[in-house]
């Protein structure tokens, strides 16, 4: 009578010693062969993990140099005419003036935020005998809301400032280096520009990285929109026009309407195309995210081709091994293996072997991309290059996938020999 196999159980067979040596046995009999084939795994899931990583970190760049500016605004400036029209000659030059905000805020009801700007480039701040080249921006409070200056000392200007015509300003970065001393405290401290000083009321911690409205952010000088005006004698010019869509309205549609109304006001052609400069940041976001979903879409493309060329690799290698253990498998149908027991230990091969190299190149990706977001942090504080847990335990998910579907087919074959079969192939 023959003595059947005793069943195991998963737990049973996940601690079962015999069967984790017949595996690593089976494994070890071709090293070379058993290498190449776990590198096909090893490599695809590396490349995979190191491509999304680095996606991923390239991303959160991005979005800590665009960090506090609204992706819903526009900005919108004037230029000279290309177009003669009513009597006015081509070339002219006009501005949009403080009077036009209140007629495009009724003749544009889709605008949230709508903020003028006025600025002077060139000029020079000066703190004792300490000089540094500034450029000078003249806005309202609710500019912030637009480009959040991200003030890391003191406060940004307030509507207060705006209506006593107080001589304060927010500074750049770059500035405090140049005007004080390391460790002399900016706030509270007169910086003169062109003859007229103004109170340090705050500092701004953003970047030059970006995008930025009146130069570099660690160059500008933020002075109230009232007190520019005067200092400057710009009376009602407006240098640039900022403004935000409501929820649900796209600024390419807001700023055709608001370029209508200023074309109108002022005198300028319907169909000039010069006489309006527009900036799109909503468009230039989405072109953005576009960019990113395209390069997510490739980077699983590479990665999946690449780790389906390996799990083909697996099976191959599945397929010589049953073939070479043909006479092992006929003996143990013989002394009273099922087809149950085949398929695991074929299995188990694949799985183990698809998984042991899979983990391996998750870990060498994850430490070259810790490597690479350390180095990244002096530049780009808040840049994160690893992938997150859920996107881990999905690939080692895919991967026990990928092990099962390569020893499929090695599998059905060594479930279908017999013990007849197999005496005769020795």
């Amino acid at each position: 009578m023959k003595k059947a196999i005793p069943h195991l159980t998963p737990i049973t067979a996940l601690f079962d010693r015999d069967k984790w040596e017949e595996i690593f046995d089976s494994l070890s009999r071709n090293k070379t062969r058993t290498f190449l084939t776990a590198f096909g795994i090893f490599w695809g899931v590396f490349m995979l993990v190191l491509l999304m990583g680095g996606g991923q970190g390239l991303q959160s760049m991005l979005a800590t140099n665009f960090a506090g500016f609204a992706n819903n605004s526009g900005f919108m400036m004037a230029n000279s005419t290309s177009e003669a029209y009513k009597g006015f000659r081509k070339g002219r030059y006009w501005r949009i003036e403080t009077n036009d905000l209140q007629l495009i805020h009724s003749s544009v009801p889709e605008i949230d935020i709508l903020s003028p700007m006025i600025s002077a480039w060139g000029k020079t701040a000066t703190f004792n005998s300490n000089k540094s080249s500034v450029s000078v921006l003249g806005k309202y409070p609710d500019a912030d809301l637009i480009d959040n200056p991200q003030i890391k000392q003191g406060r940004g200007l307030n509507e207060v400032d705006v209506q006593q015509h107080r001589k304060v300003c927010v500074i750049g970065s770059r500035i405090v280096e140049e005007l004080f001393t390391m460790g002399e405290d900016p706030i509270g401290q007169n910086i003169g520009i062109d003859g007229i000083y103004y109170q340090v009321v705050g500092v701004s911690g953003k970047s030059e990285s970006g995008m930025n409205i009146g130069g570099r952010a660690t160059t500008t000088v933020h002075i109230p929109y009232t007190t520019m005006q005067n200092a400057y004698n710009r009376g009602s010019e407006v240098d640039v026009l900022c403004l935000t869509a409501r929820e649900g309205y796209k600024m390419s549609d807001i700023q055709k309407k608001v370029e209508g109304v200023l074309k109108r006001k002022h005198m300028i052609h319907p169909n000039d195309t010069q006489a309006v400069m527009k900036v799109n940041a909503e468009a230039i976001f989405s072109m953005v995210d576009n960019l990113f979903t395209g390069v997510s879409i490739l980077v699983w493309m590479i990665g999946l081709g690449t780790l389906f060329a390996g799990a083909v690799g697996v099976s191959n290698i599945m397929v010589v091994t049953v073939k070479e253990r043909t006479t092992e498998i006929g003996i143990r149908r013989a002394i009273g293996a099922t087809p149950k027991d085949i398929l695991s230990m074929i299995m188990s091969e694949s799985i183990v072997l698809t998984l042991l190299a899979g983990m391996g190149g998750i870990l060498m990706a994850v430490l070259i991309l810790q490597v690479v977001e350390n180095t990244a942090q002096a530049d780009f504080p808040g840049s994160v290059f690893q992938i997150t847990f859920s996107i881990a335990v999905g690939a080692l998910c895919m991967l026990a996938t990928l092990g099962v579907l390569a020893g499929l087919a090695p599998t059905l074959r060594a479930m279908q020999i017999k013990p007849v079969d197999a005496m005769r192939e020795e």
